[in-house]
């Protein structure tokens, strides 16, 4: 057999013999893998059972809510006077939350209307005076934004390092299975050399013709 035919041959099946170890590796880690998955999910059945009446029940006032939430902010424009009644503290925080809300939620510029009407509702309660009312709305909505964009920014850097983390593990998964593969054929390579280089040894037995004569 030509010598390159046999190192090609040999390379061939230390590739091979890399491919398979790599793939039954694969198909252990993906059955450990999937054996702690069905484990979690075991031990979450209870808790999702236990919890699914509960549930239900949430989701009919969670629809509701989010319904009624849609237009909450234009409906507190249809009672808004120039000089706020006084209502309870859960409903002045309600509309509070829902001017926030809308706020943030399009250009983050707090109009003034809804800031005058703010400052109105702080200073029924707070005997505060109106400038003061409105410096401390201009206060604690700037807060408020800044939570929000803090919040932004923390999120954006927590996918950019998850993604340079999986970028990263892909990279050396690759070259770590490359590595692999090139060290397998060179093994190979080498257990072929050893093979061809095995000298057999040939023993011959002699027998002595003087005795017989």
């Amino acid at each position: 057999m030509h010598g390159d035919e046999v190192y090609f041959r040999d390379t061939a099946h230390g590739f091979l013999s890399w491919a398979v170890a790599t793939l039954v590796a694969a198909v252990l880690i993906v059955g450990s893998v999937s054996g702690m998955v069905g484990s979690g999910v075991k031990a979450g059945a209870n808790v999702v059972s236990g919890a699914a009446g509960a549930a239900t029940q949430a989701a009919g006032s969670a629809a509701s809510n989010t319904s009624s939430d849609q237009y909450g902010y234009f409906v507190d424009s249809l009672f808004r006077d120039d000089r706020p009644a006084a209502v309870s503290d859960d409903a002045a925080r309600g509309v509070v939350v829902r001017i926030f809300t809308r706020t943030l939620a399009n250009d983050g510029q707090l109009a003034a209307e809804d800031r005058t009407y703010l400052a109105q509702l702080v200073a029924q309660r707070t005997n505060l005076s109106q400038a003061d009312a409105e410096r401390r709305v201009d206060q604690v909505y700037g807060q408020a934004r800044q939570a929000v964009e803090d919040a932004k920014l923390k999120a954006q850097q927590a996918a950019d390092a998850a993604a340079k983390v999986a970028a990263m593990a892909a990279l050396w998964t690759f070259v770590s299975l490359l590595c692999g593969a090139f060290v397998a054929s060179l093994a190979a390579i080498w257990g072929g050399r050893r093979r061809d280089a095995v000298t057999y040894v040939e023993t011959r037995t002699y027998t002595n013709t003087s005795s017989i004569r």
